[in-house]
C-alpha cells in the first residue's frame, strides 16, 4: 500500500472515531435529558436548596418561686453584602460617612473614622458577608434599619440581619455550675444537661434557598415539620437563700484566703436542694463558679466521717455512749504512725459522747481499731449497708466516685482501720456526706438529693419529680437516737462548735478539719499540707427541717478549724432560713446576755440612707453587701448586718421588708402601678419578685 492510501485510511479511522464519540455524547445527553432528568434536577436543586433545621426556643429554668435562673434571648449579627446586585457605588460612598457616624454613636465600640475605614476596605475587597457588629440587641436592630443606605433594605442597602439565640442567666454567676450549660462537643453540665431533652424541645425543618454570601432564605411560608418549643424546668433552688449562701461563702473564702469552697442546703424530708454555691479563687483574686465541688470533688472527709464510724459500732452492738476510752495525752501509736488530737494535752479517759463532742482522733481511732481489728470487713460492710460508698445517682452529671477500702484488697494495712475511722484513706464528696447526715436528721431515711421539682409546658405541669428514697433505714432507731445526741452535743458549751449555739433555734452537727493531699493541687502529705475545714449538720435540732454542709479548701491564714472557717457560713445560711420560715419560730428562753436590746430593728432599703442613719445613731454596721445600692438588714446583738439585695433590671423587684418610700420608688421605676394597703413595713407583694415586668401593670403591696 502506497503512502497516500495509508494516510487516507488513518483519516477515515480518526473520522469514524470522532463520529462514534459524538454519538456517545448525544446518547448521554439524551439519557440525562429524558431518562435521568429527575435525578439530576433534584441534585441541582440540592446545590442551592436544602432541608434545614429550625431550632425551637429553649425552655426556661426557674427557681422554685418563679425567678428566672436561665433563659434564651435573641441577639443579632449585623452583616453587609458589599456586592449586592442593587448596591450602587455612588450610593455606598455617598452614605459612608453618615453611616459610620451613626454606627459609632449607637454602639460606641469604634470611632466613626474606624468604622469608615473598615467598611471601605470591605467594599474594595468585595466582601459579601462582612460582619459589622455581633451581639446586637433587638432595640439596636430597630435603629440600624433606619440608618443611611441601610434603610433601602437587603439588596439596595446591602444590610443583612441574622437572628441568633443565646443563653442568659439573669442572676449572673449565682449557682452557675448547678444551672449548667450545653455546648457542642462538650459533655452537658448541671440542670441544663440533666434535662436537655425536655429543655431543647423538638427541632423543625423547612426548605431554604442559598443566596449569595452564604445567606439562607425560606423557600415557602410553611414548614415541612413544625418545631416544638422546649419545656421549662422548675428547680428546687430558693433564690434568696442561694444569694445568702453565695455571699456568705465568698466572704469567708476571702477572709481566710482559701482556694475554693462549697455550701449546700437540703430539705430534710424531700432531698430538695434549696441552695448550692461553689466558688473558686480565680487569677484576678476574685471568687467565681468554675467547678461543682459539692457534686464532683471526692476528698478525704476528715472528722465528719467519725459519725458513720461510731454509728457502725452502735449498729453492730459493740458500743454505747457511756463506754469509755483512754485518749492519754492526745497521742497514740499505731504501728509506725502516731495518731494525734488537736488538743496536745489530751483528754485522758472519757466516754464515747465526750469523744465525739471533743472530736478526739485518738478516742475514735482506738475505739474502732479495738472493736474491729480482727474483723475489719465487718466494719466496712456496715458502712456500705448504711448507704456509704455508693454514688447517689444524681440527675446532673459529674458525681465524684466515693471510695471505702476493702480489707481483702491490696492497699489495706494495719493503720488503715484507725485512720479510716477519722475520715482518712476514704473518699466522699460534700453532697454524699450531706446525704448521710440528712438521713440521720430524717429518722434514718436516706433520700436522693434533687435539683428539680417539675417539668412545665406553657405554664402547666407535665411531670412532677417526686422525692426518691435511696435507703429506707440507714440504721436502727436506737442508733439514730444516739447519733443525734452526739451531734447536738457538738453545738453545746463544751463542744467543738460551741460558737454556733447562740440563737433562737438549735443546731446539731459536726465540725471537720482534714489534712488533704489531692493530685489536683500537685502535692503529697510529706511535701506540703493543705487543710479542709467543714461543718455539716441540721436545724432545728429537735425537729429537723434542713440539713447543710459547708466545706472550705485551702484556708491560708493559719486558721483552719471547721468551727471557725466553715461554721459561720452554716450559721448565716441557717439564720436566713429561720428568718423566712415563720412557722419555725417560737419563743425560747434567751441567755441573760441577750435580754438587753442594744441595736434597733431596721427596715431594709437604700444602703446610703441606712448608713447615714446608723452613723448618726452610733450603731455599728457590718456591711457585707459589696457596695450594692440596695440592702437587706439584719439586727444582731452588737451591730446591724447589711446583705445585698439584687434588683434585676426589667423584673419585678423584691420590696418585702422595705419601708413604703423605698419600695414605692423601686416599683414605680420598674413601670408598675402600685396599690397600697396598711402601714409600716411592706409585708407582701402580689407579683412575685423576678417576674417579667409589663409596663402599666398593677401590683398590690400590703404593709404590716
Amino acid at each position: 500500500m502506497d503512502e497516500r492510501a495509508k494516510i487516507t485510511n488513518k483519516a477515515y479511522f480518526v473520522f469514524l472515531g470522532l463520529c462514534l464519540f459524538a454519538l456517545a455524547v448525544v446518547a448521554k445527553i439524551a439519557v440525562i435529558q429524558f431518562v435521568d432528568s429527575e435525578k439530576w434536577a433534584s441534585k441541582a436543586a440540592r446545590l442551592t436548596t436544602d432541608l434545614r433545621e429550625i431550632v425551637p426556643p429553649r425552655g426556661n429554668i426557674y427557681a422554685e418561686d418563679g425567678h428566672l435562673l436561665a433563659t434564651s434571648v435573641p441577639v443579632y449579627e449585623i452583616r453587609m453584602d458589599m456586592r449586592s446586585e442593587a448596591l450602587k457605588e455612588a450610593d455606598f460612598y455617598g452614605a459612608l460617612d453618615s453611616l459610620s457616624a451613626a454606627l459609632s454613636k449607637l454602639f460606641g465600640n469604634k470611632s466613626a473614622a474606624r468604622y469608615r475605614d473598615d467598611l471601605k476596605a470591605a467594599y474594595l475587597s468585595g466582601n459579601r458577608y462582612y460582619l459589622v457588629k455581633a451581639g446586637a440587641e433587638y432595640d439596636d436592630i430597630a435603629q440600624v434599619t433606619s440608618f443611611p443606605l441601610w434603610r433601602k433594605g437587603r439588596y439596595a442597602g446591602g444590610v443583612i440581619i441574622e437572628k441568633q439565640t443565646v443563653r442568659r442567666m439573669p442572676y449572673g454567676d449565682m449557682a452557675a455550675r448547678t444551672v449548667g450549660y450545653t455546648r457542642e462537643g462538650v459533655a452537658p453540665v448541671g440542670i441544663e444537661g440533666a434535662y436537655n431533652s425536655e429543655l431543647r424541645g423538638r427541632v423543625g425543618q423547612r426548605y431554604e434557598k442559598r443566596l449569595a454570601g452564604g445567606v439562607w432564605m425560606p423557600v415557602k411560608n410553611t414548614n415541612e415539620t413544625e418545631p416544638v418549643d422546649g419545656s421549662d424546668v422548675l428547680t428546687t433552688i430558693d433564690v434568696n437563700i442561694q444569694d445568702v449562701a453565695s455571699n456568705a461563702l465568698r466572704k469567708q473564702l476571702r477572709k481566710h484566703k482559701a482556694r475554693h469552697g462549697c455550701a449546700v442546703l437540703m430539705e430534710v424530708k424531700t432531698g430538695y436542694i434549696k441552695a448550692i454555691a461553689n466558688l473558686t479563687l480565680t487569677g484576678d483574686s476574685t471568687y467565681a463558679e468554675r467547678y461543682n465541688y459539692a457534686v464532683g470533688e471526692a476528698t478525704e472527709p476528715g472528722s465528719v466521717f467519725k459519725l458513720p464510724a461510731l454509728m457502725a459500732a452502735f449498729e453492730d452492738g459493740k458500743l454505747s455512749l457511756t463506754d469509755s476510752v483512754d485518749t492519754e495525752r492526745g497521742a497514740y501509736r499505731f504501728y509506725d504512725r502516731i495518731m494525734r488530737d488537736s488538743n496536745d494535752k489530751g483528754y485522758g479517759k472519757i466516754d464515747v459522747l465526750t469523744v465525739f463532742q471533743k472530736s478526739s482522733n485518738v478516742g475514735v481511732s482506738r475505739l474502732i481499731n479495738d472493736l474491729y481489728k480482727d474483723e475489719p470487713g465487718r466494719f466496712t460492710d456496715r458502712l456500705f449497708k448504711m448507704g456509704l460508698g455508693h454514688e447517689l445517682g444524681l440527675e446532673i452529671s459529674g458525681e465524684g466516685t466515693p471510695k471505702i477500702k476493702d480489707p481483702s484488697r491490696e492497699g489495706w494495712s494495719g493503720v488503715t482501720l484507725p485512720w479510716m475511722s477519722i475520715g482518712y484513706e476514704t473518699l466522699m464528696t460534700p453532697l454524699q456526706i450531706l446525704t448521710f447526715y440528712n438521713a440521720v436528721a430524717n429518722d434514718g431515711v436516706m433520700v436522693k438529693p434533687l435539683f428539680a421539682k417539675e417539668i412545665r409546658r406553657n405554664g402547666r405541669t407535665v411531670r412532677r419529680i417526686d422525692p426518691q428514697v435511696i435507703n429506707r433505714s440507714v440504721a436502727s432507731s436506737e442508733t439514730i437516737s444516739k447519733a443525734r445526741t452526739m451531734l447536738e452535743s457538738v453545738v453545746s458549751p463544751e463542744g467543738t462548735a460551741s460558737n454556733l449555739r447562740f440563737g433562737a433555734y438549735s443546731i446539731a452537727g459536726k465540725t471537720g478539719t482534714a489534712q488533704i493531699a489531692n493530685a489536683r493541687y500537685g502535692y503529697k502529705y510529706e511535701q506540703s499540707v493543705s487543710y479542709q475545714a467543714s461543718f455539716v449538720g441540721y436545724f432545728p435540732a429537735e425537729e429537723p427541717e434542713y440539713s447543710c454542709i459547708v466545706v472550705v479548701n485551702g484556708p491560708s491564714n493559719d486558721v483552719y478549724y471547721g468551727n471557725q472557717v466553715a461554721g459561720p457560713v452554716f450559721k448565716e445560711i441557717a439564720d436566713k432560713v429561720y428568718a423566712k420560715r415563720f412557722d419555725l419560730q417560737r419563743e425560747m428562753p434567751a441567755p441573760s446576755e441577750h435580754l438587753a436590746v442594744r441595736v434597733p430593728v431596721s427596715k431594709s432599703g437604700f444602703a446610703a440612707d441606712l448608713h447615714a442613719l446608723f452613723e448618726a445613731m452610733d450603731v455599728p454596721v457590718d456591711d457585707a453587701s459589696e457596695a450594692y445600692p440596695w440592702v437587706t438588714t439584719k439586727t444582731r446583738t452588737d451591730d446591724v448586718l447589711f446583705e445585698r439585695r439584687t434588683i434585676p433590671e426589667g423584673r419585678v423587684p423584691n420590696v418585702t421588708g422595705m419601708g413604703l418610700r423605698d419600695g414605692l420608688f423601686l416599683l414605680e421605676e420598674a413601670g408598675l402601678k402600685v396599690q397600697i394597703s396598711g402601714a409600716g413595713v411592706i409585708k407582701t407583694q402580689s407579683l412575685p419578685p423576678g417576674a417579667q415586668v409589663s409596663p402599666g401593670r398593677t401590683i398590690k403591696i400590703e404593709l404590716s
